[in-house]
């Protein structure tokens, strides 16, 4: 079941969430009649207002079953054919009237089927293998055929525990012996079946239906309701990370801003984690385990240290693996906020240009009792007063992994940068626009503007960076484009919804409703296509695996009128030809670049490919190459040195008013964690490896925001956007 948890931390989406979340005391919900509500609110709520029909019918019957048997190990195409006589066009009418026998008796064919397989697989795992055979695996199935019938999946699973304990084999980091592993890991599939309930068939079942409108639409069970209600309160003890279960393996698909993962620098969107230990302690294979268990593993008292083995998201080899240490801890608010660096680029001619640099990791919104008003608007406004003070000439605003956050702040942020006006525009389901304005006519900073976006830069991130984009207020850098989520939801609590019979309801959960859909003012969605950079720069979060395209059941783009602005839509000189052809030859000389590029095309060969060999001989080479360049590059990086001479001051928001500034590295290495024990041989290379891997795209952005300030203030130029006086002082 690919589900999505929330770690710890916060998670705001651009979205509207209306009524309360807290449960209503009474008596458990009867899942029929939770059934009829969902599927009654997803016709007439969702955005698309597609009927319940024989079409979605269809599209719930292949969601339920695929994630169920997500890889297509377990049932065959018989019983694939069977299930599609039987129920392809029926399912719509049983769910209309709380008839959930079709999800059971699927299901139940699926545990048959498991219990089976694993029966067959542990016999398998006890024979001895050689690893000598020119075969390969594809260990990612999804887009393959179902087994035709049982021989066909014997012969399938044959290479696939042997491609398993070729796996366990080669890993340099190993829980205990390959065979061991693999049986207990079969072992794991097993008791997650047998302890599946039927609150938790209804959960599978109705997550699939909310699936199949939309992938943001997501039927949440009483306990995802809590998770989820604890993690708006930002009071969830964890690691900082949201989880999806994907291909067996709990996913990362966010790290989140300021928290325990994102200050260590080491957990990656697009990890895998394959083991979970407490500190010192063994640790426990978690693949294939159901996510809500890897989460609770995950979790713990504040203060205590978790230690996760994940597959790399760039690896080219499943073997390949390495240990993460963290140190739970809250997140809050305080860590998500808005940060500031003054940095003096040294040129070749002696000459320093003066950058202000914003790091934006949220469009965060504080306003509780007891607690202080915290505004992501007020914040960039103090941050950039005191930048000019200082004299900043340009400023980047990297906006590089944030998810979102309110609308409103990402409004009143876009009209820091831009004059009154219109900002975004929004359609219902009912085909109604609206359009948001930035009321304030003064601008906190005019000048030359860069804005760092990547393929993490969603939601409320893509708006504000959409509008400077069509205001033609900044140059927009970074990945080809940025995530593509242009649709707003709002979570309605369904014991409140249902029959006056069931109002009282505790265990009905809750229904994420994707109710609009966000437009630029120029007319084109941000759905789907995202915010188009200007300049792109190579790196590997620009991958087809990350982004709104990578989701089943993704809206599509369209585009609506665009907004008529004050003065036309003209825009001023940005200088884009020119900053590209700088830009892309400085791209093709520089190193760092070249060795993202060559790792992004064996990525994208292997996410295409999709295969593994099943020889222990070819295996190890690759392994040994992976090394032997990582090694190389690390020899390479230490006698070029710095790319470039950047004294780096820090800014933050407590510190607005000191007279000096407080100078750090440019880039800083980050502070590790202290384990009770020395780390490994093995932990203690991927630390020193990521401390010392530069970041070449704030090193370009750098060089671009330079070219943009030289241009715009060349005699022959006009000036990029005239400033308007505000007050020195923070709101």
């Amino acid at each position: 079941m690919k589900m999505r948890s929330i770690i710890s931390g916060v998670i705001l989406s651009a979205g509207i969430y209306l009524g309360s979340l807290l449960p209503a005391a009474g008596a458990s919900a009867d899942p029929g009649q939770v059934a009829i509500t969902v599927a009654r609110w997803l016709e007439r709520g969702h955005y698309s207002r597609e009927r319940l029909d024989d079409a979605m019918s269809q599209k719930l019957l292949k969601a339920y079953l695929s994630n169920l048997d997500y890889n297509r190990l377990y049932f065959t195409q018989a019983d694939i054919d069977e299930f599609t006589n039987k129920y392809a066009t029926t399912l719509d009418d049983a769910i209309l009237t709380g008839d959930l026998e079709p999800a059971r008796e699927i299901f139940q064919r699926y545990k048959a089927r498991v219990e089976a397989r694993m029966k067959k697989a542990k016999v398998l795992a006890g024979k001895e293998t050689r690893f000598q055979s020119s075969r390969s695996v594809k260990m990612n199935r999804q887009k393959a055929d179902w087994p035709k019938d049982e021989a066909e999946a014997d012969m399938l699973w044959k290479d696939i525990v042997e491609a398993e304990l070729l796996k366990e084999t080669l890993a340099e980091v190993k829980l205990r012996t390959p065979k061991e592993t693999v049986v207990r890991r079969y072992d794991q599939i097993l008791r997650n079946v047998e302890e599946t309930d039927d609150e938790d068939v209804v959960k599978y079942f109705l997550s699939a239906l909310a699936q199949s409108y939309d992938p943001h639409s997501e039927y949440l069970s009483q306990s995802d309701l809590e998770n989820f209600q604890i993690s708006m309160r930002l009071s969830l003890v964890g690691v900082g990370a949201v989880l999806r279960s994907e291909d067996g393996y709990a996913k990362v698909m966010e790290v989140v801003p300021g928290g325990p993962a994102d200050k260590d620098g080491r957990l990656k969107v697009g990890d895998r984690i394959a083991g979970v230990a407490q500190g010192s302690k063994e640790f426990e294979d978690v693949v294939d385990m159901k996510l809500d268990k890897v989460v609770e593993k995950i979790r713990g008292e504040k203060g205590t240290i978790v230690r996760l083995m994940v597959v790399p998201s760039a690896a080219t080899d499943p073997a390949d693996r390495r240990v993460i240490e963290i140190l739970r801890d809250e997140v809050k608010i305080k860590d998500q906020e808005a940060k500031a660096e003054l940095l003096d680029l040294k040129l070749p001619d002696g000459k320093t240009v003066r950058i202000g640099w914003i790091t934006l990791p949220s469009f965060y919104s504080e306003n509780r009792p007891g607690y202080p008003v915290k505004s992501p608007t007020a914040d960039v406004r103090a941050l950039l007063n005191r930048l000019k003070s200082e004299g900043m000439q340009g400023l980047v605003m990297d906006l590089r992994k944030d998810g979102g956050g309110s609308l409103e702040e990402a409004i009143n942020v876009t009209g820091l940068f831009v004059p009154k006006g219109p900002v975004v525009q929004a359609k219902d389901s009912n085909g109604k626009i609206s359009v948001s304005y930035d009321q304030d006519s003064s601008i906190a900073y005019g000048g030359p503007m860069v804005v760092l976006t990547n393929r993490l830069s969603a939601s409320a991130s893509e708006i504000f960076a959409a509008a400077l984009q069509d205001y033609g207020r900044a140059v927009i850098v970074g990945d080809e484009r940025s995530f593509g989520k242009g649709t707003v939801q709002t979570v309605l609590e369904l014991g409140r919804l249902m029959s006056p019979f069931s109002f009282s309801s505790t265990e009905a959960g809750a229904l994420k409703l994707t109710i609009q859909k966000f437009y630029r003012v120029r007319g084109g969605s941000t759905q789907l296509h995202g915010v188009e950079s200007d300049i792109v720069l190579p790196s590997l979060t620009d991958n087809p695996e990350i982004g709104e395209g990578s989701l089943k059941n993704y809206l599509p783009y369209d585009e609506v009128a665009p907004v008529k602005l004050a003065g036309g839509m003209a825009e001023p000189p940005l200088f884009l030809d020119e900053l590209r052809e700088r830009s892309k030859a400085r791209v093709l000389a520089d190193p760092e670049f070249q060795y993202i590029t060559e790792d992004a095309s064996r990525l994208l060969e292997r996410i295409q490919n999709g295969t593994v060999s099943l020889n222990l001989s070819s295996r190890k080479a690759e392994l040994a190459s992976d090394k032997k360049r990582k090694e190389t590059r690390q020899s390479e990086r230490a006698t070029r040195g710095p790319a470039l001479n950047v004294a780096a001051y820090e800014i933050k928001l407590e510190d607005l008013s000191s007279k000096s500034l407080r100078p750090v590295a440019y880039n800083r290495k980050r502070e590790k964690t202290i384990l009770a024990e020395p780390p490994s041989d093995e932990e203690t290379k991927d630390v020193e490896e990521d401390a010392s891997t530069p970041d070449p795209v704030r090193d370009e952005a750098l060089r671009i925001i330079n070219d943009l300030i030289q241009l715009s203030t060349s005699p022959k130029t006009v000036q990029v956007g005239q400033e308007t006086p505000v007050s020195e002082s923070s709101p």
